[in-house]
């Protein structure tokens, strides 16, 4: 029971890299997509950050797993430590990994970040850019319609 219990303890470590390298794939994919602020294609960016969520679950099922089955034999596993040695060197190993992955995402966030205010800096610039222009525009509409409604007028040239 103990060895396989420590087995998924692995297995669940392992699939957590995976799955943090499939977000570091995506986090390039958004960087990708936000380095050029005038020319974002909305649905991609929309699509990695769906695809980051769903990610996230999966990486917060699996903490969930982990802790669970932890807490069940923690007492077990620390008075055999000399039997399972390797198996915990391995997963220390491995947590280490974790750590490494974890401190590079949260840094290709940051830039992401910066990235994605960026890009809304440049679309709420060009928003108000048209609607100032917007707004020129229908004065001047405004305006020539209103010389439609001036009665013709009478000069008399006698002085």
């Amino acid at each position: 029971m103990l060895s396989s219990s420590m087995d998924m303890l692995e297995e669940s470590l392992i699939k957590k890299i995976d799955i943090m390298t499939e977000i570091e794939t995506e986090n390039e994919k958004q960087k990708e997509i936000l380095s050029d602020p005038e020319n974002v294609d909305e649905e991609a960016f929309d699509a990695t950050v769906d695809k980051k969520g769903e990610l996230i679950d999966k990486l917060g099922a699996i903490d969930d797993g982990f802790q669970t089955l932890f807490d069940r034999i923690k007492e077990d596993v620390g008075a055999n430590k000399e039997a399972y040695a390797d198996q915990i060197r391995r997963m220390q190993a491995l947590i280490q990994d974790i750590t490494a992955k974890s401190a590079s995402i949260e840094a290709a966030e940051h830039r992401n970040k910066k990235l994605a205010e960026n890009y809304f800096d440049t679309a709420r610039r060009q928003m108000n850019a048209n609607k100032q222009s917007s707004a020129v525009a229908f004065n001047y509409y405004r305006t020539m319609n209103n010389f439609k409604d001036i009665p013709p007028q009478f000069l008399d040239k006698k002085n």
